[in-house]
């Protein structure tokens, strides 16, 4: 009886998102898309207001704590017709803030946490720098404290919510030792002197997510902004863990909106006399994008169910999301290929299809490659590290 209860309201709450998703969202997803508009902060503050925003949040700054499973099903609803409005919901929930809630000071939580769960402000994390990306450890980018303040300097790279996001979740050096050991973690307001941002890339999908460098220059942050000192890098990346759930879920549902899209047009489109679906070949291709779509499913499922003290486990985390961003390139691929007989349809902008296929490739990107993730398959599997450099 509990497990049909807990099963009923994450059927709920999945159907109220998916109505808002579908009413509100997709007229407006492919505008935003062609015109490459980053997500407007009325509509921002309107999740804020449906509550969406804080999902996973805990309750006593502004969430409702429910469980992730919750906050994922809300952000594959909306990432199936609009990714710019699923970021949105994605960030606040499995993204930086999430580090605030496990790892932030009573501070830092009350700052920072009831605003990003009202919609007043969003928080991005900035890693990667421009010869540490896969390489998160060879970043260069320092933290110094002074009488003043701790004063940052240094270049981010590949910022998701770059120049648009109110405060920077950025890992930077702390300290002398070498490596992860010498990492910690800072929180920059955008508006603080010495900030700037470079120009926003065009990218092929991620439209809508802005990307731009960030530079630090002699910038200064009070103390208490500390959110990891040096040696906390394991820590962060714990909690990076619960982003690459949120991550795994943004390509299953580009997975899944592809071939549900797909199932529909190869029934209703004829060809030869009869449906497309009647043919073999497109019977083949089906059965391929839905054992695909499964595998992936069932991997981020386990990894969700498997959260223990809040952490999902590093291993199952990095098998889903290989496993979910490859699919979700090949499937829209497919996807295309089974639309291509009307004129080109799957390949033209008016029906979206090469929209899931663009973002697909910017997910499997985003929050380490798929590359990387078989090497964290490998090295959480047997226990041990690995040094890729020469």
């Amino acid at each position: 009886m509990a497990k049909a209860h807990v099963d009923d309201e994450l059927r709920d709450i999945r159907a109220a998102a998916a109505t808002v998703a579908r009413e509100r969202y997709a007229p407006k997803a492919a505008q935003w898309d062609l015109e490459r508009t980053a997500f407007p902060h009325d509509e921002r503050r309107f999740l804020g207001e449906l509550g969406y925003l804080g999902i996973s949040l805990p309750e006593e700054y502004g969430g409702s704590g429910a469980p992730l499973s919750h906050a994922l099903a809300v952000i594959e609803e909306f990432a199936k017709v609009c990714r710019p409005a699923a970021f949105q919901i994605f960030e606040s929930n499995t993204g930086p803030a999430q580090a605030i809630a496990r790892l932030g000071t009573e501070h830092q939580k009350k700052t920072f946490l009831p605003q990003i769960v009202a919609g007043e402000k969003t928080m991005a994390v900035a890693i990667s720098e421009p010869d540490a990306g896969s390489a998160a450890t060879d970043m260069t980018t320092k933290a110094v404290r002074t009488d003043e303040g701790v004063v940052i300097n240094g270049m981010k790279r590949w910022i998701s919510n770059g120049s648009e996001a109110d405060v920077y979740l950025t890992y930077c050096r702390m300290g002398d030792a070498p490596g992860a050991k010498g990492i910690g973690a800072v929180l920059v307001e955008a508006d603080r002197p010495g900030i700037s941002y470079g120009a926003r890339e065009k990218l092929m999908g991620f439209r809508g997510i802005p990307s731009a460098d960030i530079f630090y220059d002699d910038v200064v942050v009070p103390e208490e902004n500390i959110v990891a000192e040096a040696g906390g890098f394991r820590k962060l990346f714990g909690a990076f863990t619960i982003e690459r759930l949120g991550n795994t879920t943004m390509s299953l549902a580009i997975g899944q909106e592809a071939l549900d899209r797909t199932l529909t047009y190869v029934q209703e489109r004829h060809q030869f006399g009869k449906p497309l679906v009647e043919f073999q070949s497109v019977q083949m291709t089906l059965a391929d994008m839905v054992l695909q779509v499964e595998a992936a499913r069932l991997l981020r499922d386990r990894a969700v169910a498997n959260i223990t003290d809040g952490l999902p486990d590093p291993l199952e985390v990095s098998l889903a999301k290989c496993t979910a961003n490859e699919m979700a390139k090949r499937v829209t691929d497919l996807a295309i290929q089974l639309h291509g007989g009307n004129g080109y349809t799957g390949y033209t902008e008016e029906f979206g299809i090469e929209r899931l296929h663009r973002d697909s490739h910017g997910w499997a990107l985003a929050g380490g490659t798929p590359t990387m993730q078989r090497t964290r398959i490998v090295s959480e599997l047997l226990g041990r590290t690995f040094d890729q450099r020469a």
